[in-house]
Formats: structure tokens, C-alpha cells, sequence
């Protein structure tokens, strides 16, 4: 496996939630550690508790929505610290409505936040990458990023993008023959972090609930493993093969499973 002592990953919404885990995982791996999010209050106690550690630990203070922020902490990162190595997109929000409620500000936040911000942070990390023909690239996607779920359409759209768009990427470096940059994209269930409040699963045996703690140890077991691809459960591997159905029983299907009902108690927060 891959070993992550003295590597520089810098993980996006590292404040809370699974970007909070995700960087003490890292951290236990000896990682060194960049946090980027809005809530400096929230990094400065992550960095307290990876110090506390003994491990390397920096955090800036960043709004991936916006591309000129983006570029200029990507900037100031390179020049401070160093080259990066293992970068994780994992920011993102989920507005939680029937999209005709929806406003275009919330819907553009969306997209800005769960999808064009992993353009502007792959543009400014992989050149360096490439070059060294070292690195990784590791997208927080989504099970909605495998199927459309009622009230979360603009979420939706966000994760599909965030699939085809790691999956493009991948595509490049292999025509490139860049063999030592990888990519991890990360597709997990309802997570109980508390972005997704109030949401149920109908079948928990099958489609459970996810812990946030199980979830980031597999996340970095993931990039160790140089695995292309992370779904949680494993039944999400099955949605693909799924497709091959005629229509009517693949949306069946996501009734019997309860996708569509998923939502209904929807509280949440955003990350």
C-alpha cells in the first residue's frame, strides 16, 4: 500500500464533518496537513486537535466557490509549504428542496461549491503533480451522484458532474501515460455527519445510514489502496448494471428502496 508519512494533503471543508475526519486519519497516517475552509473558528480546532498529535498541521482560511480565492491560497500554499500531494475535495452544501423551491442564488451556490471548485483546485495543484509524476487527486462525490433522488436535484447534478468529471481526469492521465498521478472517487450513502438531518433509509440492512468515522478510515484506505473508485455500501456497485433495466423498473426500484422517500424529513445543515 501506499505510505503517507511526510505526504502534503490539503483537504477542502476540513473544518467539520468528513473533512475533519478525513485530516486526523491522514494526520494518523503521518501526513502533513492543509485545511481550507470558511470557518476559521472550526479549522483552528481541528489544527488543535492534530497538533495535539504531534503532526504537522496549516490551515487558510478559503472559499473554493470563488476561483480567484482559489488560485491565490493554491498560490500561497505552494510558496509556503510546498507541493501538494494527495489533494481531497471534499466541500460541498445540499440545499434539501423540490427544485421548483429552489432559488438561482441556491442552486448557483451549489453548483459553485459542489463542482466548479474542484476545477479551479485541480487546475492549481495537478501541473506539479504531473510533473513529478507523484500525486492524487480524491473527489467526495456521492450516491447521488449515481442516481437522482427527489429534493436534491441540484445536489444531484453537482455529484454527476463531480463523477464524469474525476472520471474525465482519469481518462487524461492514462491517454498521458501519467501512471503515478491516481484519482479516488468517493460515492458513500447518507452520511451522519449531520448535513443530511433527519434523512431515512428504508432498509437499513442494505442501504444503512453511514458513520462518519467509518467512512473517512475508508476514504484514506481508498488513496492507500490506489482504488479508483469508493462506494458505500457495496451494493452501489450495482447501480451501473442497474441502468441495463428498462426505465420504469429501475425508478421501481429506487421506490422499493425508499430513495424517493429519503427525503422527506429532511433537516440538514450545510458543511
Amino acid at each position: 500500500m501506499k505510505n503517507l508519512k511526510n505526504k502534503l494533503v490539503l483537504i477542502t471543508g476540513g473544518g467539520s464533518g468528513i473533512g475533519r475526519l478525513t485530516a486526523i486519519n491522514f494526520a494518523k497516517e503521518g501526513s502533513r496537513i492543509i485545511l481550507w475552509d470558511i470557518n476559521e473558528d472550526a479549522m483552528n480546532r481541528v489544527v488543535k486537535e492534530i497538533k495535539s498529535s504531534g503532526e504537522n498541521v496549516w490551515s487558510y482560511v478559503c472559499d473554493v466557490s470563488d476561483k480567484d480565492l482559489v488560485y491565490e491560497n493554491a498560490d500561497r500554499v505552494k510558496k509556503e509549504i510546498g507541493k501538494v500531494d494527495v489533494l481531497v475535495n471534499n466541500a460541498g452544501i445540499v440545499s434539501g428542496k423540490p427544485f421548483m423551491e429552489c432559488s438561482d442564488d441556491e442552486i448557483k451556490k451549489t453548483m459553485d461549491i459542489n463542482i466548479m471548485a474542484h476545477f479551479w483546485t485541480v487546475k492549481s495543484f495537478l501541473p506539479d503533480m504531473i510533473k513529478a509524476n507523484y500525486g492524487h487527486l480524491v473527489t467526495i462525490a456521492s450516491a447521488a451522484g449515481w442516481i437522482g433522488v427527489n429534493s436534491l436535484a441540484d445536489y444531484c447534478a453537482s455529484k454527476f458532474a463531480s463523477v464524469g468529471f474525476n472520471e474525465s481526469i482519469r481518462m487524461e492521465l492514462r491517454k498521458k501515460r501519467i501512471d503515478g498521478v491516481k484519482t479516488t472517487v468517493v460515492c458513500p450513502f447518507y452520511i451522519n455527519t449531520g448535513m443530511f438531518e433527519g434523512v431515512k433509509s428504508r432498509h437499513e440492512l442494505i442501504l444503512p445510514i453511514l458513520d462518519e468515522n467509518f467512512v473517512a478510515r475508508k476514504i484514506v484506505h481508498a488513496v492507500k489502496k490506489d482504488r479508483a473508485v469508493l462506494n458505500m455500501p457495496h451494493i452501489l456497485y450495482t447501480v451501473p448494471l442497474l441502468r441495463l433495466l428498462p426505465t420504469k423498473y429501475f425508478d421501481r426500484i429506487a421506490d422499493i428502496l425508499g430513495i424517493n422517500n429519503s427525503m422527506d424529513d429532511f433537516v440538514g445543515r450545510q458543511k
